[in-house]
């Protein structure tokens, strides 16, 4: 059982990494990052902090809302969340850092990078799932809102991306008066990203199954 764990672990951190280069490769593209990166992104631009460290305060707030929520239902195990959240900070911060030289010279590059960005997020995501190690922070968010009203999770996810994407939107025009971090590229990923995980997730589950059960 030791071993499973182990290895599911490493299959969670290995999801995190690629979601990390996805959520990279999208901000080298410029059309806007995935709704669960765009207030961070927003944030990076407008401040000093990086979308990495951004990244761990947003999920920092959304275990504390959990917390909030749910109460004496908040099982201890979920704090593993913040460790979760902490790596998938820095993996973004060294994603960002390794692809720094990556650039494009036209408008359809830009969407080639964009489009790797929301396949890797997709692939990632899919990764992070099948491991069944530990949810990460947006996602224990709406399982705990989804505990207390009576909303499908499906749902819910629309709910809270909106709301993720409204917030980037407002926190740019507010400090500069313009729009920053949300583009067509942030449309295509929450079009995307979702039914891409849907395709990925069977064949990456099976792999999953067949590591864990070794």
């Amino acid at each position: 059982m030791k071993t499973e764990s182990i290895k599911r672990c490493l299959f969670l951190c290995a999801g995190l990494c690629i979601m990390a280069f996805g959520v990279a490769f999208s901000i080298r593209a410029d059309l806007g990052t995935s709704p669960i990166s765009s207030v961070p992104y927003v944030v990076s631009l407008i401040s000093p902090i990086t979308v990495g460290t951004a990244t761990i305060v947003m999920h920092m707030i959304f275990i504390l809302l959990q917390i909030l929520l749910l109460r004496r239902q908040f099982a201890i195990l979920q704090l593993l969340q913040l460790p979760a959240a902490l790596l998938f900070g820095l993996l973004t911060d060294l994603a960002v850092y390794l692809l720094r030289g990556v650039t494009y010279s036209s408008y359809w590059t830009q969407w080639l990078l964009c489009a790797a960005g929301i396949f890797l997020v997709a692939l990632g995501v899919s990764i992070e799932v099948a491991a069944q190690a530990v949810p990460l922070a947006g996602e224990g968010l709406i399982l705990a809102i989804c505990k207390l009203l009576p909303v499908k999770f499906g749902n819910m996810k629309v709910c809270f991306d909106v709301t993720l994407v409204v917030t980037a939107v407002l926190i740019g025009l507010l400090s500069t008066g313009t729009l920053l971090g949300v583009r067509e590229g942030t449309v295509a990923a929450a079009l995307f990203v979702g039914l891409l995980t849907k395709q990925i997730g069977k064949p990456v589950g099976r792999l999953a199954n067949r590591l864990f059960a070794g």
